[in-house]
């Protein structure tokens, strides 16, 4: 049997990893400075982790949602604490695309309207409702949900997203703070507040898709934290679980208190996806990888900065993007091959996307940057 040819591939296979670094089948040490699209977040077979899980697997591995699963609601307590985010209930899924395309569901359940406002060159996923909001340049199928009618604004129209919100037509705006596959273009404070207010006044719910610049990369937990909103619905999942599978999505209990029967998931909480979302927050806020990601970030956007060739440094934290003014598949392949370096491209063919883990080293830091002006 053929495997389904999905993504043009390296010719790498990978067999161990250790922090920031991952070896192949010789050995060769590479270093992660993509995370397998930021879902790495405490590092490749972290102790604590992998231990965690392990423990877990010895006791129970699965069992459905008709039975009380207490590392849920362990989750539940150590995501509100870590995150500081209060008054929202979580519902646990499987991934990112199923996180929004729940937050749609939901938001359509509270007003009863369809239409969605999303913004040019988002990325929320690739199911039928989450592919339909999303803009940048995914195929479409003609079985698609139809039913979602999406309007999309440029990040810099205030005018125009405020103005279609207020005809009161609009289930849901949903934004990235830091859009990933766009480009790592982030909204500014004066738009989501604009967005928050306007949605506050005509019953439209605010949902923010922090699946990829969430979880601590951006140097808040949130990425939407920089902007001092509060969302209705926020998305999560990618450097939730460090490389196993779970998404999920906070919603704001008092607004849409839950009604049993409109959401529903066989896989989503099971106990090996809540033991690895535990063991991430613990290792998060026991080796303050959030600041660690804000410190990096910084070092990082300075040292980026000082090279000629790069035009502008764009995201925060540990989602970062270096834009040059020519196309990097070239370099991205020289940095693989030549430096043993990973890194990541998005839909702008000029930038460089880094999302390593939360846990990089001032050396692994550097040891990037000098392959990088090796290449350049």
């Amino acid at each position: 049997m053929n495997l389904y040819n999905v993504y043009s591939l390296f010719d790498i296979n990978l067999r161990h990893g250790k922090g920031a670094m991952v070896y192949d089948e010789k050995d060769v040490g590479y270093l992660d400075f993509y995370g397998g699209h930021a879902v790495i977040s405490v590092g490749h077979c972290h102790p604590h982790y992998t231990e965690t899980i392990q423990n877990q697997l010895q006791k129970l591995s699965f069992y459905s949602n008709s039975v009380v699963n207490e590392l849920q609601q362990e989750l539940a307590d150590k995501l509100e604490h870590v995150s500081g985010e209060k008054g929202y209930d979580l519902f646990l899924i499987n991934s990112g695309a199923e996180a929004n395309e729940n937050a749609l569901k939901l938001a359509s359940f509270h007003n009863g309207r369809k239409k969605v406002i999303a913004l040019t060159n988002g990325f929320h996923g690739r199911t039928s409702a989450a592919i339909n909001i999303t803009h940048t340049g995914q195929k479409h199928a003609a079985l698609i949900n139809h039913g979602v009618e999406v309007i999309y604004f440029d990040k810099d129209d205030k005018d125009g997203i405020v103005t279609a919100i207020q005809n009161k037509d609009v289930s849901a705006v949903i934004l990235e703070a830091i859009q990933g596959v766009g480009g790592l273009d982030m909204i500014s404070k004066e738009l989501a507040k604009a967005i928050e207010t306007v949605c506050l006044d005509t019953d439209t719910l605010l949902i923010m898709d922090e699946v990829q610049c969430g979880y601590g990369r951006s140097g808040a937990f949130f990425a939407f934290q920089h902007l001092y909103i509060s969302p209705d619905l926020i998305t999560m999942a990618k450097g939730m679980g460090n490389g196993f599978p779970i998404g999920g999505v906070l919603i704001k209990g008092e607004k849409m208190p839950a009604v049993k029967g409109r959401l529903g998931t066989t896989y989503g909480g099971n106990h090996l996806a809540c033991a690895a979302g535990i063991a991430v927050l613990d290792i998060i806020l026991a080796e303050g990888l959030i600041e660690n990601a804000k410190k990096m970030g910084l070092m990082l956007s300075k040292e980026l900065g000082n090279l000629k060739d790069i035009i502008q440094v764009k995201g925060k934290g540990l989602m970062m993007g270096a834009e040059f003014d020519f196309p990097v598949k070239a370099l991205r392949k020289n940095l693989i091959f030549n430096q043993h370096v990973f890194t990541g491209s998005s839909s702008n063919p000029n930038l460089l996307r880094l999302l390593p883990p939360l846990n990089i080293t001032e050396n692994q830091a550097d040891q990037f940057i000098q392959a990088l002006r090796k290449e350049l």
